[in-house]
């Protein structure tokens, strides 16, 4: 690789690392003492359709950019070092990383030089080239641009296997103040247009056996947290309502980097709590996977999430009512409600149950968290006996026994028993 090309991979796949809608940031792990393997610039990772985690090769095609979006690196006012790739490139980057096992796919995205469908169009040529001219079937990730033709969206779609529009701000008012230039519209039209085809394609492969791929892994979307102050209660409402009316596959949170001295931003030197982020991702799952709604997590009441615990704990803490659940009896939307119970031990629960009662011993066995479960359950020789506690009492002796760890947004659901 010249020195030029490696010039520009360093600079494009450094700016895509604020765009975490494929899973992570990166990897840049370096190969200095003859051991083997080296990751390179610009590896990250996300999962496919099926569940397998893959590597994918994840930069910009350009960080020249029209647009002046004060929480953005890349933004046209920005005194940074600018890049471009051309088509041919990118295509022999991906083509040559994949030969050298580096990676299993491309994720690219681009700021937007002369207008939207200029830049749409060459995204869609180098998936073109890539499926057509070298017959790659990794996996590709293309960023489907705010305000793009819907014929450009759909080649998109042909190519890759996901397609993501970032909404950046959750509030639209937010955005009018971090980003004039842009408005909403622009990027409802795409994700629109790609759900109506994600429907019609679901439709046409119950009648026709070989019906045309589109984004089969589906769309997803990015929203940068605390850029424009709006609290996690809009956040949370802005992602349930794009979950259930857009079929979005997964809204992705990424905390503001302070990059500039724009009054209208937080100062330089502040920054989100990765905490913050990391309870965005658990409340996420919660709404996914354990049947929860936004308002029952977040409301007036309680329009910032408890950063002290998990939102399935700090649900719990605020209906003590509904506790204790007996676990030989309870169905199944109660038992996920419990913290400690993840959904695999619920699973187990219902189907060891019809053998004989589950005792607390048991429910450790089949993965139960039994050190925070014990504050809210009963079981066969074992009753509740910290009923009689306050909340915040409860609470406190609950973090006072249970380690008080994180673990990366990736992996979130770990923490959600």
């Amino acid at each position: 690789m010249d020195d030029r090309l490696t010039e520009k991979l360093t600079i494009l796949a450094d700016a895509a690392k604020y765009d975490v809608s494929c899973s992570s940031s990166g990897s840049s792990r370096k190969n200095n003492n003859n051991g083997l393997g080296n990751t390179g610039t610009g590896i990250c990772h996300t999962y496919t359709e099926d569940g397998r985690c893959v590597s994918l090769l994840k930069i910009l095609l350009t960080n020249h950019c029209i647009y002046d979006c004060a929480y953005c690196v890349s933004r046209k006012s920005n005194d940074i070092k600018r890049a471009a790739f051309t088509v041919k490139e990118v295509v022999d980057l991906t083509i040559s990383f994949y030969r050298r096992n580096y990676v299993e796919g491309l994720f690219l995205s681009s700021g937007i030089f002369k207008d939207a469908d200029y830049t749409m169009e060459r995204l869609v040529l180098v998936a073109k080239t890539l499926r057509e001219q070298y017959h790659f079937n990794g996996y590709i990730h293309l960023k489907a641009i705010p305000g793009a033709s819907p014929e450009l969206i759909h080649a998109a779609g042909t190519y890759a296997d996901r397609l993501s529009v970032n909404l950046e701000i959750p509030t639209e008012v937010g955005l009018k103040l971090l980003a004039p230039d842009k408005n909403r519209k622009d990027m409802i039209g795409p994700i629109t247009y790609l759900r109506n085809q994600l429907l019609r394609t679901e439709e046409e492969k119950q009648l026709f056996k070989h019906t045309p791929h589109f984004a089969p892994a589906g769309q997803s979307t990015q929203m940068i947290i605390g850029a424009a102050n709006e609290s996690d209660k809009q956040i949370i409402s802005v992602a349930q309502y794009f979950y259930s009316h857009f079929k979005m596959k997964r809204v992705y949170y990424s905390g503001y980097v302070p990059i500039s001295f724009d009054s209208r931003l937080p100062a330089i030197g502040s920054h989100i709590p990765t905490i913050r982020e990391n309870r965005l991702y658990q409340t996420d799952w919660l709404m996914r996977f354990y049947g929860y709604r936004a308002d029952e997590i977040v409301n007036d009441d309680h329009p910032l999430l408890d950063l002290d615990v998990d939102p399935k704990l700090g649900w719990a803490l605020r209906n003590m009512h509904i506790f204790p659940i007996d676990v030989n009896t309870a169905p199944r939307n109660l038992l996920l409600r419990i913290p400690g119970v993840g959904v695999s031990s619920v699973q187990k629960i219902l189907a060891t149950r019809k053998f004989g009662c589950l005792s607390l011993d048991t429910l450790k066995k089949i993965g139960v968290v039994t050190s925070r479960a014990k504050y809210f359950i009963t079981c066969r020789g074992y009753q509740q006996i910290f009923s009689d506690k306050h909340p915040d009492q409860l609470k406190q002796l609950i973090l006072q026994q249970v380690p008080h760890t994180l673990c990366s947004k990736q992996h979130t659901q770990l923490v959600l028993f």
